[in-house]
């Protein structure tokens, strides 16, 4: 069945949404379109005003003018005309109903919730063709379009937008492990130096361990266990600080635990001073964990 099932307005400049239609449609792909018409309503600027793409089974057409975008999706086998009027429809309805300045001086999302009452009639309007008929002049519209028909986006020119593609959504869940982090600072990185350096004294002092037990059967074991477990809490820590991954402060601090722990079974084998040393360098990398964080992302304007 051809119908439209998403509308939205947004402002040009920076992708604000002003007012998007209701959605209680469940559907995944659909879900995922709805993504990429997000991520494609910040660049509306980079594109004409008139513009349509297909993304998996739905189409995609957008209107932009006066500082303001249209978006509307739609399934594949719904008339261009009738898309185009829809949309046309929207943006005279709006720029009659709202001032340019109120417009640009709209700072919170979908300031504009109240047009959502006029989206969702109009859009039912344009799923009943009986009811619709009577109402709108296709001609019109149908010799616009010949004269001046929309461009078609390719895969291509939306992928040329930093950030913005086609491609399947992931399995993965979440932030993504690659995300930026903050600039590193000079204590990062004097607390990954002193890790590194207590990661080394670690290891060290773990093959000297092995070798006394090759030479003495009474050396116990899991000293050498403890030396490189403290290795690798050690260097595990420059990881978490260098690299994001999830629930990246609960792993520096368990880091934490297991280097304090470490220590405290090898208080045998070390003074107060050498395990006070082990532990400082590993809270403060911790610490410096906690302080780098990812950079900030721009707020999420689902529907």
């Amino acid at each position: 069945m051809s119908m439209v099932l998403f509308a939205s307005v947004v402002r040009v400049g920076d992708g604000l949404p002003l007012s998007a239609s209701t959605d209680y449609e469940q559907d995944k792909e659909l879900q995922e379109t709805k993504k990429h018409l997000k991520g494609l309503s910040k660049k509306l600027g980079q594109f004409p005003d008139r513009c349509t793409v297909k993304i998996g089974q739905y189409n995609v057409n957008f209107t932009s003018s006066l500082g303001v975008g249209y978006l509307m999706v739609c399934t594949e086998n719904y008339p261009n005309v009738l898309a185009f009027c829809f949309l046309d429809e929207l943006q005279k309805e709006f720029i009659v109903t709202y001032d340019t300045k109120r417009i640009n001086s709209a700072v919170r999302p979908y300031s504009f919730i109240e047009f959502d009452t006029f989206i969702q009639k109009t859009k039912q309007r344009y799923n009943s063709p009986r009811s619709l008929s009577t109402k709108i002049n296709l001609s019109d519209m149908q010799t616009e379009i010949k004269l001046r028909p929309p461009y078609q986006l390719s895969r291509e020119d939306l992928s040329s937008i930093n950030g913005f593609s086609l491609h399947t959504p992931s399995k993965y869940k979440g932030i993504a492990p690659t995300q930026m982090l903050e600039l590193v600072t000079l204590p990062g990185i004097v607390s990954c130096v002193l890790s590194v350096l207590c990661g080394g004294l670690n290891l060290l002092r773990g093959v000297h361990a092995i070798e006394s037990i090759l030479q003495n059967d009474d050396e116990d074991f899991n000293y050498v266990i403890a030396f490189f477990l403290g290795t690798a809490a050690c260097l595990y820590q420059c990881y978490l600080f260098a690299y994001f991954s999830i629930w990246r402060n609960s792993k520096s601090f368990l880091a934490l635990g297991l280097i304090c722990l470490c220590n405290m079974y090898l208080y045998e084998l070390r003074n107060v001073w050498q395990i006070l040393f082990h532990v400082t360098v590993g809270a403060f990398m911790t610490l410096q964990i906690w302080l780098r964080q990812p950079l900030g992302k721009a707020p999420d304007y689902n529907v």
